[in-house]
């Protein structure tokens, strides 16, 4: 519900708080003490058109604060944290300010956020209706939202049903779009990849070859400097004719035979005569394997040729698919998972197809159960709300719910056209209600609709001037309504009727100073002889006579005998 609003220069209220009860919220006052300042506070508060000639004048800005209580699973109190506010308690802090310049500037839950925020909560937690803010009845698909959310659950399952096929449906279609439209391009990408493959598989890459080939390359070019390291080694190990009293091996053997000599006189001696006779060991086979790698070195001509050849092979692999063999073997294995893709589509496209086709006939199925079931729902709520008209001053009126079902042309709602009709007088031709009522009128039928279908969800409604061109006992009757709508949803309504305030839980009087101007001290909460005073002021201009009173308190009595009779 919506707790408390709290409007500063607005218009002639300089600083004024209203504070909301659950049940029927009437607010009244003299003709131009601020009423209508206190709709249009609430509708910035909403998210409304913000203008500069609202602000009072000789003020800089304009504020308008409110506090909505929401349960804590209610949607409008995840936007408020989707938009960064805070929720405290339950009591979600909307604000709307607008600077004499015209520049507008909003808050939800403490933080500043885009006006388009106020309006998507508003449209969660307050429907108001007003002669200029009849958004339910002039937006079309408002009137579908309307009777689909008094079709109930015959409706509902239809509907759901209806939308999960069309998901479907669409994501085929998208699908299989795109599988034909880029036929060409798959086919193009299908001929590139392989050419690619059976170049890679001409070549035959081995993984690691490019490394160990490289190698091979460097060494086979070098050859004859690799040969003459390791003889030079060889010989300095071994020895040769011209060295071989200076060779390592001969040197360590004279080294063994001058520890042999006093070996038998010191066990340490002994050890590094035997490290010693080791490292001969090692060293002849050190020698051995010198020997044998200048054996192996492959100083065939026709070998280098081979390497320089496969070299040049791979390395035109590596300019188109990667910067190692691994790298073109990863790229070979990724494309050939693409390729056999691309060549499987038309099979996919085969089955879409036959998917696609068996999705039409289930929507068309779906689209026809749903649009039988709002035909059904709209003869009802066209009929409850005529009914209802008829205690709203507006007896001659008939409302009807005319469904048109386009076949073959689905949205995500289906394929009708729904539009709430009214022939305001007998024999009227039946005209969409946006363009066949009144602005009183409209307010009327928005209530009829409301009361039928039971608040729709929506918390709080606010009604400015729904009771415009009435009185008597037809004031009476719509205050009745406001009351029953208010035990579904909390309801505040702008009056200058007393049938219609009669039937108030709350009832709030805005005063105007001398100056003008409207203070906080002048919207209070009236009860007892101050509620009688101000009922009979509306009544008949004058709030203390005998004779007033007396048909206040008649009325009184009549409003309580109505609401026994209702329970």
């Amino acid at each position: 519900m919506l707790k408390e609003i709290r409007i500063r220069d607005l218009g002639v209220i300089d600083d004024a708080t209203l504070r909301f009860a659950p049940g029927l919220n009437v607010l009244t006052g003299e003709t131009g003490a601020g009423k209508t300042m206190v709709v249009q506070g609430l509708g910035l508060l909403l998210g409304g058109r913000a203008t500069a000639a609202l602000v009072r004048e000789g003020a800089s800005s304009a504020v308008v604060e409110g506090v909505l209580e929401l349960p804590a699973e209610h949607a409008a109190v995840e936007r408020a944290l989707e938009a960064g506010g805070e929720v405290d308690q339950g009591e979600l802090l909307l604000a709307r300010s607008v600077a004499d310049g015209g520049r507008s500037r909003a808050w939800v839950g403490g933080r500043n956020a885009p006006v388009g925020v106020l309006g998507e909560i508003g449209e969660l937690v307050v429907a108001v209706h007003g002669q200029s803010d009849q958004w339910r009845l002039q937006r079309p698909d408002q009137h579908r939202a309307v009777l689909d959310d008094f079709g109930g659950a015959p409706l509902r399952k239809a509907g759901d049903r209806y939308a999960t096929v069309y998901v479907g449906r669409q994501q085929v279609r998208r699908e299989l779009n795109e599988l034909t439209t880029k036929a060409r391009d798959r086919a193009m990408r299908l001929d590139q990849l392989t050419t690619a493959l059976e170049e890679i598989e001409a070549v035959d890459p081995q993984p690691g070859e490019d490394v160990a080939l490289a190698e091979e390359s460097s060494r086979l070019e070098h050859l004859d400097a690799l040969m003459l390291a390791a003889g030079g080694a060889h010989e300095a190990i071994s020895g040769s004719d011209d060295l071989d009293d200076r060779s390592a091996l001969t040197l360590l053997g004279q080294a063994s035979a001058s520890l042999a000599r006093g070996i038998e006189h010191d066990a340490v001696l002994r050890d590094l005569r035997v490290r010693l006779d080791d490292l001969s060991v090692q060293l002849t086979d050190l020698a051995a394997d010198i020997q044998g790698y200048v054996q192996n070195l492959d100083a065939d001509p026709a070998r280098v040729e081979q390497v320089q050849q496969r070299r040049a092979a791979l390395n035109t692999l590596l300019r188109k698919y990667g910067r190692s063999v691994d790298e073109v073997l990863a790229w070979s294995a990724q494309a050939a998972q693409e390729s056999n893709d691309l060549a499987s589509s038309d099979e996919r496209i085969e089955d879409l197809t036959l998917r696609s086709q068996a999705l039409e006939n289930e929507l068309a199925e779906a689209a026809r159960e749903l649009s039988s079931q709002r035909s059904k729902a709209a003869v009802k709520l066209g009929k409850e709300v005529s009914a209802e008209l008829a205690h709203l001053a507006m007896g001659s009126a008939k409302v009807s719910v005319q469904v048109t079902a386009k076949p073959g042309e689905y949205s995500s709602s289906g394929i009708d056209d729904v539009e709430i009709q009214l022939a305001a007088n007998k024999g009227a031709k039946p005209r969409a209600v946006s363009k066949a009522a009144s602005g009183g009128e409209l307010s009327r039928v928005m209530l009829a609709i409301e009361v039928v279908t039971a608040a729709g969800g929506v918390p709080t409604f606010i009604f400015d001037e729904v009771d415009a061109g009435v009185g008597g006992s037809a004031a009476l009757d719509i205050g009745a309504r406001l009351k029953a709508l208010a035990q579904h949803a909390q309801v505040i309504v702008v009056t200058h009727l007393g049938q219609v305030a009669a039937y108030a839980d709350q009832h709030l009087v805005v005063h105007k100073q001398d100056d003008g101007h409207v203070t906080v001290s002048d919207v209070a909460v009236v009860e007892g002889d101050r509620r009688r005073r101000e009922l009979a002021r509306m009544l008949g201009g004058v709030s203390d006579s005998p004779a007033a009173l007396a048909h206040v308190d008649d009325l009184l009595a009549q409003v309580a005998t109505s609401r026994a009779s209702s329970r």
